[in-house]
């Protein structure tokens, strides 16, 4: 696959045991809780709880852009981990890990993100102007929004 591969990764300590926490993520609908108003986003159609094999079909608007985004949830370890991967959106490439581990004062929950960009150089360039700053405020809110629905 042609691009340069990106990264994000995210650490946050929710003040909630770690089953609280993994069924919270295990939950669909909990998408459209924790992903920020302004990208529109709405779940087109998706089974009542994730696990390994589950498709997950989405709308939402980039820059005023409507996209549709298909993942797959490829990997799956009950109460611990999974991943989710596009199968069709707006990334030549999108891989989300989400790994639950119980620490000190509650779960620790932490994303990884490898993505690269469609549009060769044009996408890298587009990324630094304005995708990466995207996906920092989109986790931001994620994180507010995950510890406000937790508690």
């Amino acid at each position: 696959m042609s691009g340069q591969r990106f990264e994000l990764e995210r650490v946050e300590v929710m003040p909630v045991p770690i089953d609280r926490a993994f069924a919270f993520f295990a939950e669909p609908a909990n998408l459209e809780v924790i992903t920020p108003p302004w990208l529109g986003f709405h779940i087109v159609e998706a089974p009542p709880a994730i696990t390994a094999g589950s498709l997950l079909a989405y709308h939402l608007r980039l820059f005023g852009v409507p996209v549709r985004w298909l993942t797959e949830i490829t990997e799956w370890v009950e109460g611990r981990s999974f991943t989710d991967v596009q199968l069709r959106g707006p990334y030549a490439e999108w891989a989300h890990t989400h790994r639950f581990v119980e620490v000190s004062g509650g779960t620790e929950i932490y994303d990884h993100v490898g993505y690269r960009l469609p549009l060769g150089r044009v996408g890298e360039a587009v990324r630094h102007l304005a995708v990466a700053r995207l996906l920092d405020e989109i986790f931001d809110f994620r994180a507010q929004a995950t510890r406000a629905a937790l508690s």
